[in-house]
């Protein structure tokens, strides 16, 4: 990870922007469709060359982040060891770097961050706490865990999805550092996510929080911890979170799908890179099938209303469509969108993709609605 970037990060939020929902047949649908040409005009960002095979359908925005990621010519991540990897440039080096290749004006943070260190089984994990510097709160609390597959990434990688969700919910966002593997295997990142949710259900108060209103959101492998949040909770008989966003969620071990054979070559997640996470995480690959990992094994009765977000362009696509039939199947209430030419890691790109600012400004429409 180029953790330098951060620097020119977390001055940078995702535009805030009216919260509107994106798929046809909404009554925001034509809100949504607005934002995301407005902002296809403010960068005019245009793909070098043709649509890549795995992606014929992808967006042009979406397209020039892909071309600047392959520009910086990274060894591919399956190929690499998890010390190797981390030093890769992510998606968001990529969005940044464009940005300012652009003159992208960045928006003034809306936020201030804070750094806690909290004590989980003979270990620390560092969260991030972003709080709105506007009002004294106390403010409804999401807490957020980033992608990377349990391996890697960091909260600066995913500082644009916890800042825009908090400036756009006006919410606190405690985003979680949770260990990673292969130095930490399952269920470690698991367990370090559910005790960092009981320190913010015993100590909301404390960062201007509201302990009635608390939520989680988690992309990708993050997706599946926040799910499992939700689960650990119900079951331990603590406060349920009051909704989960599901961005993109890991919520099975089967990776013959439809989508991981259509997009199995895709950027910046491919099948290779799935199996390669899956291989640093797991101590043995029958753990593959524990419910913890394939949620769509899961008890799932009693979990909190659920949004799951998924990317057309996306070996992860389906996992996303499973686990919300599964849901609704088990009595959950679940909203889903899926939004179309984007790829896996979408979401934090609100800054240059249309695509991205509508799905944020849905995740937040939705948490707004929960914490009503």
């Amino acid at each position: 990870m180029k953790n330098n970037l951060f620097k020119f990060t977390a001055a940078v939020c995702t535009v805030a922007i009216s919260m509107s929902a994106c798929s046809s047949g909404d009554k925001s649908a034509n809100q949504t469709d607005s934002i995301m040409a407005d902002s296809a005009k403010t960068v005019g960002l245009k793909p070098a060359g043709p649509a890549p095979e795995w992606g014929k359908t992808i967006k042009p925005e979406m397209q020039v982040v892909i071309e600047k990621l392959a520009s910086y010519g990274d060894k591919p991540i399956e190929t690499l060891t998890a010390t190797e990897a981390r030093k890769n440039h992510t998606p968001t080096d990529a969005v940044m770097d464009l940005a300012k290749e652009n003159n992208v004006t960045m928006p003034e943070s809306k936020v201030d961050t804070m750094g806690k260190d909290i004590d989980v089984s003979g270990a620390k994990v560092h969260l991030r706490i972003y709080t709105p510097k506007a009002g004294n709160g106390p403010f409804p609390v999401v807490v957020y865990y980033h992608g990377g597959g349990f391996v890697i990434a960091n909260l600066d990688v995913y500082n644009a999805s916890a800042q825009g969700l908090a400036e756009q919910v006006n919410a606190v966002v405690v985003s979680v550092a949770y260990r990673l593997a292969p130095e930490n295997k399952f269920p470690i990142a698991h367990n370090d996510a559910f005790a960092s949710y009981e320190w913010v259900v015993k100590h909301a108060a404390e960062i201007k929080g509201d302990p009635a209103k608390i939520a989680v959101v988690g992309e990708s492998a993050g997706g599946n911890l926040a799910a499992n949040v939700s689960i650990a909770a119900r079951d331990k008989k603590i406060m349920v979170p009051v909704h989960e966003v599901l961005v993109y969620p890991i919520a099975q071990a089967d990776m013959n799908t439809e989508s991981y054979k259509m997009y199995a070559s895709a950027k910046p997640l491919n099948k290779p890179m799935m199996g390669w996470f899956t291989k640093q995480y797991l101590n043995t690959m029958i753990e593959a099938q524990d419910p913890r990992m394939s949620l769509v094994n899961a008890n799932l009765k009693g979990l909190p209303p659920t949004t799951i977000i998924t990317a057309e362009i996306d070996p992860l696509h389906d996992d996303g469509v499973m686990l919300g039939n599964k849901l609704s199947a088990a009595g959950v209430k679940v909203n889903s969108r899926n939004y179309e030419g984007v790829t896996h890691e979408f979401f934090g790109m609100a800054l240059l993709v249309p695509e991205a600012k509508a799905a944020q400004a849905y995740a937040a429409e939705q948490l707004k609605e929960a914490f009503k």
